[in-house]
């Protein structure tokens, strides 16, 4: 296992691919961890380096007590680009993953070659929703959230695949600290008036079933990027690198060839 010491914390890594490789990063979801991808990484293509992470309080990384903002999720995700991937990265963020792309992108854009966001948004519903999750989380658990959750994140076909049940455990595992921390971090960003400025390439994908960033909430997102490319994966909740991880592939794929030179 490899760990980055980072803003005081110790930050789970791994990578797969060619080590020579022009770097690509990937940024998880709320409740899930690096695993996320593991379906996906069979179809990507050679000569890549892929570069998977931990958010803060997820997975294998270290949990610090809630809050959380936006800006120390940002420089979590910016000491791996920096320190591990050498940038500037092609970086692959899906939901929380994806405005913290963003930001980094807007902050860092010597870091940041091309952007592909997935299942996210620039504004992630409202400030009393998020306060309701945490409150929820504090008073029963992570577990207290967990069917509501799951409903989000899968399609009504797959809702019930045997594979949930290891998703379930999951969230379940996420540590209550890491959850509401970075829900915290999602109730109060709001960077709509700020990625008109982004200058790089971006591609946006959604599910046609996503609970929590549906197509007009992905599409409300990437019209406010300049040239920012979009498509909608049939059949497919908040999860689509999970679903279907093949389709999945056949949008990002393309896209990482096309920016694999600067």
């Amino acid at each position: 296992m490899n760990v980055l010491e980072a803003n005081g914390i110790s930050i789970h890594w791994r990578e797969d691919g060619q080590s020579d490789g022009v770097p690509v990063v990937f940024c998880n979801s709320l409740g899930t961890d690096l695993r996320l991808w593991d379906a996906l990484m069979p179809h990507l293509p050679a000569g890549f380096r892929f570069i998977r992470f931990d958010n803060r309080g997820h997975g294998l990384t270290e949990a610090t007590p809630a809050p959380y903002t936006l800006d120390m999720l940002v420089s979590d995700a910016e000491a791996v680009v920096e320190k591990v991937a050498g940038g500037p990265v092609i970086f692959v963020g899906l939901s929380i993953g994806g405005i913290i792309g963003q930001a980094l992108a807007l902050r860092r854009p010597d870091l940041v070659r091309a952007l592909f966001l997935s299942n996210t948004s620039s504004r992630f519903g409202t400030a009393e929703m998020w306060q309701q999750r945490i409150d929820a989380v504090e008073a029963g658990g992570v577990a207290s959230l967990t069917e509501a959750i799951l409903d989000r994140w899968f399609s009504k076909a797959g809702r019930h695949a045997p594979d949930v049940a290891l998703w379930r455990a999951m969230v379940e595992r996420t540590p209550a600290a890491g959850y509401t921390g970075c829900s915290a971090a999602l109730r109060d960003a709001d960077i709509r008036g700020e990625i008109g400025a982004l200058d790089l390439p971006v591609f946006a994908l959604t599910g046609d079933e996503d609970g929590a960033t549906p197509p007009e909430v992905m599409r409300a997102t990437a019209d406010l990027i300049p040239g920012a490319r979009m498509e909608v994966i049939p059949g497919t909740g908040h999860l689509p690198c999970v679903e279907k991880p093949e389709a999945y592939a056949a949008l990002l794929n393309p896209f990482l060839k096309e920016h694999q030179n600067g």
